[in-house]
């Protein structure tokens, strides 16, 4: 084997933007693999636009197959979530608190990176398509705003995977099995298996199966009230007021129970799924290809651990937890051309169900409502009469969601001096869910006096049924989103080496929120909203007065309502660039773009909040977030260096949010439920390189980084005092981020070859979240625990001028952050290889770091989501034709 030979497979294996390596004046080279960003099939090196992809060999050597795997590749995206199946994803620092997981289906913002597989637009609030990896052809990630060709949610970018086609150069199949031990945890196992036969000369097709289970490292350890563990202290939040905790009463405290719960290595996940592909060649012009991926995700337990308990990998839990989440996607691409016009018809339909039960205990801990859920001092006679019982509670959802899409494009010769990509797009996503909460026990009076208080009608629900004995709160919502779009791009060579782009997007969204809680007809409030009735507003509880006056002072703003309570948003969009071709091997561009997130109607919209004292005086809860827009300023170069060995891409750019969307959750302040807000405008500046070399015939280098500098620049008059100040850092985004990882291989005897990988990437600090509410968070965890958390809190109150919090009585506290500390994770692998298979071994998270991916403070305790511990494994596979 010549070592020309060699450096085909290291290049092809390892570079982040997937290359293979060819001949060219007896030396190796790297050439691009070809891309789909701007929606024509160009070489990744020749498109001005930064993208970033993995091709299938590359995620195969990589290790990579689920969501998180090949985000840790690159480093100018981040997730952040609970769990496998829900995360959210973020690019180049434009990141904001998402809700809890708990009400993602019901209050969520939209994605602000767009999700793709293959043409189709899967994006969910909170939940994004957690889809496993399996016989992939690439995954290509395209910072900044897409918004023009990708429309909404593609507000700082998109992720796409695309799936390898039903080949029709004949019969192929594979097979790959894998093994592996986790420290401290249940073994894994995975298979994956293809086959591409073809039955007659314009047909092909392609069947992929898989099922990985990756074993759990969680433990669920006893609660042991006292002993450090969490002992239930129900009637310690009486005393909370505008979020600050004093002494408990002396209340007898019931510490909720889970000895029948104790068990290692609770986390389980389960992927299985299986995808058809159908392609035929109906003439030499046109092509129909057909594709069903079905996929099931099941997942036990919880995938964080509580720092105030015992190692980094225990936590107390009071319900069996899961999670169940399956879809259906079938996708339709006719393809075809009339005379010189390329003609693309594509469409697809998804179904998604998910079904969850999370405990939810921790409620018990904060909260101005929390106390009443299980203790009953506020209606008991006598100190003798008080009494608490059990806090334990939970949560089970059922979402249904649904999304058609069909988009008709066409683009002129790609030859033409100037060159056009045109066309229109319709999507209809509707989304249901019932979520239901057992917060309270019902068999203390007090919860049946509040229940038909707040519903008005004695001992009936939002449904018109008595109240449950276990369940004591729902949710019943229907979302339903409908969007229309026309795109179009236009390219035009100026000369040979200039390049003038000019792309535009008009969308109309109209936006249906519709449903009920417990306490609140969703539907008729928003349409309160619409119509400003006088009779509509009283009878939804608000003063019409005052409302009006809300909105003449600007407070409110409710003009994209109609009267049936349908939010209606339409502008149109532009991007604009230069590209300058250097030589055959430089490239230069600059680009001027605009994205875009649609507005997010709230449940309890409008409200005062519940504590009208210091910083939330007069504060009311927006109607619905408006719509949050990203102007993008880029300037990159994209260069093959020291005759080929060497390249460079990299790209600075600066972006402006206006109104950035946040979640907030503040049952203590201003309401019990979960409500989206605009917290101001901010900036972002930022540097993307990635680098492959070929440093030698055996052996290749590559390396990634990213380098961000976020900050508010504006907060909203109304969060002043609630949100962080001017000047303070966006959420879940490292200053610097970044990865090394390199190939080796040698040569073996008798035809045997062998190769050595090695990666580490490095994620800086990052600040958890856009609420201030470290400091009382750790003031509920020592009353719950005896102790802090231990977790560095970045300070911030008295950091920027103007910020100061204060509780009803209008005592001043600190307001802060916790800090996501960085970490650094090592992999290696050494593997033998010989014609058709290969055998590998792994050591994945070599030095065992415990990484802090996020921080969940829903609970009003901190509990840390962390990575899988060190882990070796092996892995077989196999290809034949």
């Amino acid at each position: 084997m010549n070592r020309t030979k060699i450096s085909c497979a290291i290049v092809t294996a390892l570079a982040l933007n997937p290359a293979i390596a060819q001949e060219k004046t007896a030396k190796a080279q790297i050439e691009t693999i070809q891309v789909t960003a701007t929606k024509r099939t160009e070489s990744i090196q020749d498109v001005p636009v930064s993208v970033s992809a993995l091709n299938g060999e590359a995620l195969e050597n990589l290790g990579v197959e689920s969501f998180s795997d090949y985000v840790e590749f690159l480093p100018n995206v981040v997730f952040q979530g609970t769990g496998p199946g829900q995360n959210e994803i973020y690019i180049r620092g434009a990141a904001t608190s998402q809700t809890n997981i708990a009400v993602s289906s019901v209050q969520a913002l939209q994605p602000s990176v767009a999700f793709y597989l293959d043409e189709q637009p899967v994006s969910m609030q909170g939940r994004n398509l957690d889809v496993y990896a399996a016989d992939m052809q690439r995954v290509e990630v395209l910072p900044g705003p897409q918004g023009t060709l990708f429309g909404a949610s593609s507000q700082s970018g998109t992720v796409r995977m695309i799936t390898k086609k039903p080949d029709h150069t004949g019969f192929s199949a594979g097979l790959d099995v894998n093994i592996g031990s986790t420290k401290g945890g249940e073994m894994s196992n995975a298979v994956e298996a293809f086959m591409n036969f073809t039955p007659t000369d314009e047909l092909a097709l392609r069947v992929v199966a898989y099922n990985d289970k990756k074993g759990g490292w969680i433990d669920n350890i006893l609660n042991e009230p006292g002993q450090g563990g969490y002992i239930g202290s129900a009637v310690v939040i009486d005393r909370i007021s505008g979020g600050v905790l004093s002494d408990p009463l002396n209340t007898p405290v019931v510490p909720p129970k889970n000895d029948s719960l104790v068990e290692d290595d609770t986390n389980d996940a389960i992927y299985a799924g299986v995808r058809f592909g159908m392609s035929y060649l109906i003439n030499d012009d046109w092509s129909l290809l057909v594709q069903h991926t079905a996929q099931s995700l099941e997942t036990e337990g919880v995938f964080a651990y509580d720092p105030n308990l015992e190692g980094e990998s225990s936590v107390n839990r009071f319900i069996p937890e899961d999670n169940d989440d399956e879809f259906g996607l079938t996708t339709w691409t006719l393809e075809g051309r009339l005379d010189k016009l390329e003609v693309v018809y594509t469409g697809g339909y998804l179904d998604r169900e998910i079904s969850s039960t999370i405990d939810y205990t921790g409620y018990t801990n904060g909260g101005l409502f929390a106390a009443y859920y299980v203790c009953n001092h506020y209606e008991a006679a006598t100190p003798a009469d008080e009494r608490c019982i059990d806090p334990t509670k939970y949560y089970k959802e059922q979402t249904d969601t649904s999304r058609v899409t069909h988009e008709l494009r066409f683009n002129t010769d790609a030859d033409n001096a100037w060159r056009v990509t045109a066309g229109v797009f319709y999507d209809d996503q509707e989304l249901s869910t019932v979520g239901k909460f057992q917060i309270a026990n019902t068999e203390l009076g007090f919860f049946t006096d509040l229940g038909r208080t707040l519903v008005g009608t004695e001992g009936i629900n939002s449904n018109g049924g008595p109240f449950e004995s276990e369940v004591s709160f729902v949710n019943d919502v229907t979302h339903t989103i409908e969007q229309i779009a026309v795109f179009g791009q236009a390219e035009y060579d100026i000369t040979d080496k200039l390049t003038a782009t000019l792309g535009a997007r008009w969308y109309q969204i109209d936006d249906t929120f519709k449903g009920s809680t417990t306490t609140v007809d969703v539907s008729r409030r928003i349409r309160a909203f619409g119509t400003l009735d006088a009779s509509e507003l009283a009878a939804v509880g608000e003063d019409p007065a005052l409302i009006q006056q809300a909105i003449a002072s600007g407070q409110l703003d409710v003009s994209l309502l109609d009267s049936d309570g349908t939010l209606t948003v339409d502008d149109t969009i532009f991007k604009a660039s230069l590209d300058y071709k250097v030589n055959d091997d430089i490239l230069l561009f600059t680009t001027y773009s605009e994205g875009f997130r649609p507005p997010v109607t709230n449940r309890v919209g409008g409200g005062l909040a519940t504590n009208q004292n210091g910083a939330f005086d007069g504060f009311r809860i927006p109607v619905y977030s408006t719509t949050d827009s990203l102007d993008n300023f880029e300037f990159g170069v994209k260069g093959d260096f020291l005759d080929g060995i060497l390249r460079v891409n990299a790209t600075a750019y600066y972006s402006e949010i206006t109104d950035l969307q946040t979640s907030r959750f503040d049952p203590t302040n201003i309401s019990f439920l979960v409500f989206t807000d605009n917290v101001g405008d901010a900036e972002i500046r930022g540097l993307d390189a990635d680098i492959t070399w070929l440093a030698s015939d055996n052996l290749v280098i590559n390396a990634a980084f990213s380098l961000l500098d976020t900050e508010l620049t504006r907060v909203n008059a109304e969060l002043a005092g609630i949100a962080p100040g001017v000047g303070a850092q966006l959420p879940y985004s490292a200053e610097f981020s970044g990865n090394i990882r390199a190939r080796y291989y040698f040569e073996l005897d008798d035809g045997y070859e062998g190769y050595f990988n090695a990666s580490v990437s490095y994620t800086g600090d990052r600040l958890a979240g856009m609420s201030m509410d470290a400091f009382v968070t750790e003031d509920a965890t020592r009353l719950v625990y005896g102790t802090g958390s231990g977790l560095p809190i970045q300070k911030e109150a008295a950091t920027y001028s103007g910020v100061t919090y204060a509780d009803s009585n209008g005592n001043t506290f600190q307001g802060g952050r916790y800090i996501q500390e960085s970490y650094a994770i090592a992999n290696v692998s050494v593997g033998i290889t010989k014609d058709d298979w290969k055998v590998e071994f792994y050591i994945d998270n070599l030095t065992d770091e415990s990484a802090v991916l996020y921080i969940d403070t829903q609970q009003f305790t901190p509990k840390v989501v962390t990575n899988r511990p060190r882990t070796l494994g092996l892995r077989l596979s196999y290809d034949f034709e």
